[in-house]
């Protein structure tokens, strides 16, 4: 058929290392945190940052299918998720480690950047008026929204249960007001398309 099968596919993962996607590590029902730990799969830690791995994969559907100005957005948002993920994958014993190593972690300013964001979009006339109807306006974008949005909420609640254990309460946050960002997103995606 003219393909020629890799058995062995090396892929690129950051710093310049490469390393196989199957390590075989996670055989044993555990999973890599950051600095060496280990924990189960099913972990409450692991699920909060499985959800919002499932939520950055939605907003992956999203930018696909965006006009780019909301890709450029979501993008950003996107990278947000990225340093959540990680800094979720951090014990508290290794929190100063993951901090003084320069990884991203979410902050007040993050959180006022998404009220900026809210407001602007409310300002331009999207406004909450009831219950939305996913896809009821014929606009996939706003749909896919919808769904990031539904995913959001469950990511929050996912961050939730580990709310004593974490020391950045902007995570929550975040979540909350990203929650909300994607409503007006979607409801705005609904008047344009």
């Amino acid at each position: 058929m003219g393909i020629k099968l890799q058995l062995r596919k090396r892929v690129k993962i950051g710093y310049g290392s490469s390393m196989s996607i199957t390590t075989k590590r996670g055989d044993d029902g555990g999973t890599d945190l950051m600095f060496g730990k280990r924990t189960a799969k099913v972990d409450n830690r692991i699920e909060a940052i499985g959800s919002l791995d499932e939520l950055n994969a939605a907003l992956g559907l999203v930018r696909a299918d965006a006009n780019a100005s909301m890709a450029k957005s979501i993008d950003l948002l996107q990278g947000y998720l990225v340093g959540l993920m990680g800094e979720l994958a951090v014990l508290a014993e290794d929190l100063e480690k993951y901090r003084t190593s320069g990884h991203p972690s979410i902050t007040g300013d993050e959180v006022k950047l998404l009220e900026n964001l809210a407001r602007e979009m409310e300002e331009s006339g999207i406004v909450f008026d009831g219950w939305a109807r996913p896809g009821a306006k014929g606009s996939r974008t706003g749909a896919q929204l919808d769904f990031a949005r539904t995913v959001c909420r469950r990511a929050e609640r996912r961050v939730l249960v580990l709310a004593e254990e974490l020391p950045n309460t902007n995570m929550l946050l975040f979540l909350n007001r990203l929650s909300d960002l994607l409503w007006l997103y979607a409801r705005h995606c609904e008047a344009v398309d």
